[in-house]
């Protein structure tokens, strides 16, 4: 028999959770709508945004938390805004990725943005291991490098149980030279005489974000757009693999000493066999069903847009939450070395990429 009593702790205790996130949830709100000002400021201004909202939210979140550090309060709000609202995002991505779409591109082509994501995260890996990172901070300069910058990192953070300051210092470095190749890549595909296709190839493999390939690839024509911009998304699709193989070797990972208050993107492993849920988190086995979903006309074409903005926008209050959980003196610390890892990082993959455009008979 039904009985009313038995279910009120259960609804209590979720009411009670909901309300504790309240604080931190409205304080990541609010550092995101500050965001979104500034890049519509930055538009009226310069007539573009030099700087995107998911940017400008870490450094406001970061600005905020140097100015003054949220108390308890504020913590399982600004946590689940980081962890559970970002992974949402990405299942929303899924819907991006179109299964006939990366069939197009043939099986060479597959193959050889598989092989550069690969390299480009071993050898990325490796440059940050030399220069004595953090084995959770260069997987995620690694990943962030080799398949989609910002999205990356934060997709591959709770996968690995990344630190907060480690996720904020590499999304704030790969941002900024996001920046500066959008910028400069025109230029060298003039240098280089290449076709739009052969362009839109190379933009596809080293540009960080799709608007980014977007931007970068404008300049040499429509093809060199839809060129970079399916190659990227291919790339994209990378992440699932990814972090289902980081997933696997996340428990051996070394600890890493952590301050006791700091917001983490995860729960550090224990080093004990993990879970089907840890092998395999929730959120890659939606992007996976939801990239399936799209391939087969399930999720209708006048839903791709409004999925893919709520996606931004939830990936944006992350980062916003993100920033918020950040203390400044330990991201400045490892500026030096992070620095040179991620140039010496998109060095290596524009070097690889070179390599398959080269095999492929594209230059």
């Amino acid at each position: 028999m039904f009985k009313p009593s038995q279910t009120l702790p259960i609804s209590v205790k979720f009411l009670a959770a909901a309300i504790s996130r309240v604080p931190g949830l409205a304080l990541s709100c609010l550092v995101t709508a500050g965001a979104y000002g500034v890049e519509a400021a930055e538009r009226a201004i310069f007539g573009k945004a030099w700087l995107e909202a998911l940017v400008l939210a870490i450094l406001l979140g970061t600005l905020v938390r140097s100015l003054w550090t949220p108390n308890h309060r504020y913590h399982q709000g600004i946590a689940f805004s980081l962890k559970v609202l970002l992974e949402i995002a990405v299942v929303m991505l899924g819907a991006s990725v179109s299964g006939a779409t990366v069939l197009a591109a043939g099986p060479a082509l597959l193959g050889g943005i598989a092989l550069v994501v690969v390299c480009a995260i071993l050898l990325s890996f490796a440059i940050g291991k030399l220069l004595r990172l953090p084995t959770r901070m260069a997987l995620l300069i690694a990943c962030g490098n080799a398949i989609c910058g910002n999205a990356a990192i934060a997709a591959v953070a709770p996968v690995i149980a990344a630190d907060s300051d480690d996720v904020a210092a590499a999304i704030a470095f790969t941002a900024v030279l996001g920046v500066a190749v959008v910028l400069g890549l025109p230029l060298f595909g003039l240098a280089m005489a290449w076709t739009s296709v052969a362009y839109g190839t190379f933009a596809g493999l080293t540009v960080y974000a799709v608007p980014q390939v977007i931007a970068a690839a404008a300049p040499m024509g429509p093809l060199a757009v839809q060129t970079g911009t399916l190659i990227k998304l291919i790339r994209v699709l990378m992440l699932g693999p990814v972090c289902l193989v980081l997933s696997l070797i996340a428990p051996h990972l070394a600890r890493q000493d952590e301050p006791a208050d700091s917001v983490f993107a995860g729960a550090r492993p224990s080093g004990v066999r993990p879970s089907l849920e840890h092998l395999v988190p929730w959120f890659i086995i939606g992007f996976i069903m939801m990239v399936t979903a799209r391939s087969f006309g399930i999720v209708p074409q006048a839903y791709l847009a409004p999925l893919g903005e709520v996606a931004t926008f939830l990936t944006v209050v992350s980062m916003a939450a993100l920033g918020l959980g950040v203390d400044v003196g330990t991201v400045a610390k490892a500026g030096g070395r992070v620095t040179i890892t991620v140039l010496l990082s998109l060095a290596g993959l524009g070097v690889i990429s070179l390599a398959l455009l080269w095999t492929l008979q594209l230059t």
